[in-house]
C-alpha cells in the first residue's frame, strides 16, 4: 500500500486563515487523501515500514518536516526540508491566487481562465521543486506533488 491515508497538518501556530486559503487546504487534503501516491524507498540495506502512511506536515526551525509513520502510528521515517527553494514560487502562488479569488469576484470567465492558467503553471512549478527535493526520501507522482505542494503554501501563510 504506497499511499498516505491520513495527514495531520501543523498549522496551529498560524494565523486564521481566510476563508480562500481555508477552502484550498480542505480541498487538497480531501484530494491527497482520496487518491494519492507515496512510497518510501528502501535505504542503507534498512527495511521499509508497509504502508499506508501517516503524514505529519509541519515548519520547525525553518525547515518544512515530513514525519511519516505507519498506518498505527508507528515511525517509519523523518525527514526535513528547507524552505529556501520553495520561499519564491509560494510568494507567486499567494499573489496569484490572490488575483484569483478577486476576479472570481469581478471579472469575465475569459480573464479568470486566463489568470486561473497562470495559477497552475506557478502550482506545477511549485510540485516540480517538491518532486526533486523528496527524491531518494519519498517516491510520489505528480498529482500527489501538487497537493502537497498545496499544503506547504497553507504552512507558509502568514510565515
Amino acid at each position: 500500500m504506497t499511499r498516505i491515508c491520513h495527514i495531520d497538518l501543523d498549522d496551529g501556530n498560524l494565523p486564521p486563515p481566510t476563508p480562500e486559503i481555508e477552502q484550498e487546504r480542505k480541498v487538497a487534503m480531501f484530494d491527497l487523501i482520496e487518491e494519492n501516491s507515496f512510497a518510501l524507498p528502501g535505504r542503507e540495506g534498512r527495511e521499509v515500514p508497509p504502508g499506508p502512511y501517516r503524514l505529519g506536515l509541519s515548519i520547525r526551525e525553518k525547515r518544512l518536516v515530513f514525519d511519516i509513520r505507519t498506518k498505527d502510528a508507528q515511525p517509519a521515517a523523518e525527514f526535513h526540508l528547507s524552505l529556501s527553494p520553495f520561499r519564491q514560487v509560494v510568494k507567486d502562488y499567494w499573489a496569484i491566487c490572490e488575483s484569483y479569488f478577486d476576479a472570481v469576484k469581478n471579472m469575465p470567465p475569459s480573464q479568470i481562465e486566463t489568470i486561473d492558467m497562470a495559477r497552475r503553471g506557478i502550482h506545477n512549478e511549485g510540485a516540480r521543486i517538491l518532486e526533486k527535493r523528496l527524491e531518494g526520501k519519498a517516491e510520489i507522482d505528480t498529482d500527489t506533488a501538487r497537493r502537497l505542494f498545496t499544503l506547504i503554501c497553507v504552512l507558509h501563510y502568514g510565515g
